[in-house]
């Protein structure tokens, strides 16, 4: 029991490297339904988010995905408000239910709005005011319960129609690590880590990061290959469900 939780770590950050994520939803899912202790999940997702999309980021850079113009404006908008979640100590009811929340929209958006593509024109005022809602939004979340947000932005850049599905990707390995980096600063003043859980996870996912964000890169086609992984979200969303209420 005690080598399933790194085999699953391996795997999950394998799959979600592949297409710009971290991986945090499945991480976090995951230590909920074994019981971790809510004080200790989300600093050991930003973690593994950190290491994960790292390797996305230089592969996607090494291939020519990345677009600045595309990842900085939601950067801007996102990191001041991930590092002030990452300071707040949320008490665990609140932390549930933000968790369960996040957890059903990213099912929603896995199995229900995942081929949504969107034809509309945005003014500029109305693309900047999209750009601070999505930003400061999901920031919040990184930094408050440990999932860095690139999976709901990746499909969003793909609805708008702002970006490639690699470019995509490369935004998001570049918006996980930074909102990762951010909810993580003011964690690391107050939180020991229990290091003989950690360190099985951080070597597993260091593996499988690497490995999926060099095939990502430049070779997958990434259509719907979260629906796997979106299994483990749903078992966290009755777990949390029964325990909630």
């Amino acid at each position: 029991m005690e080598y399933l939780t790194p085999l699953s770590f391996l795997i999950i950050s394998f799959i979600y490297s592949s297409v710009g994520l971290g991986g945090g939803s499945s991480y976090t899912a995951i230590m909920a339904i074994t019981g971790v202790s809510y004080h200790i999940i989300p600093s050991v997702s930003l973690t593994l988010n950190l290491l994960v999309t790292f390797f996305g980021m230089v592969n996607f850079w090494r291939f020519g995905y990345v677009r600045y113009s595309l990842v900085i404006p939601f950067i801007i908008t996102s990191v001041p408000l991930a590092y002030f979640a990452g300071s707040i100590k949320l008490n665990e009811s609140i932390f549930e239910f933000i968790l369960l929340l996040s957890l059903i929209a990213i099912a929603t958006r896995i199995y229900i709005l995942n081929d949504l593509v969107l034809s509309i024109q945005l003014t500029k005022i109305q693309k900047w005011s999209l750009i601070i809602f999505i930003g400061s939004s999901l920031g919040f979340v990184a930094g408050a319960i440990g999932i860095g947000g690139g999976i709901y932005l990746i499909p969003l850049i793909i609805m708008l129609g702002l970006g490639t599905e690699k470019e995509a990707a490369a935004a998001g390995s570049i918006f996980v690590w930074s909102n990762s980096l951010a909810g993580l600063a003011p964690r690391y003043q107050f939180l020991r880590f229990e290091y003989d859980v950690l360190l099985p996870s951080i070597l597993s996912v260091l593996i499988g990061g690497s490995l999926g964000s060099y095939f990502g890169a430049t070779k997958y086609d990434p259509q719907t290959i979260q629906k796997v992984m979106g299994i483990v979200i749903i078992l966290a969303i009755l777990f949390l469900m029964r325990k909630i209420f």
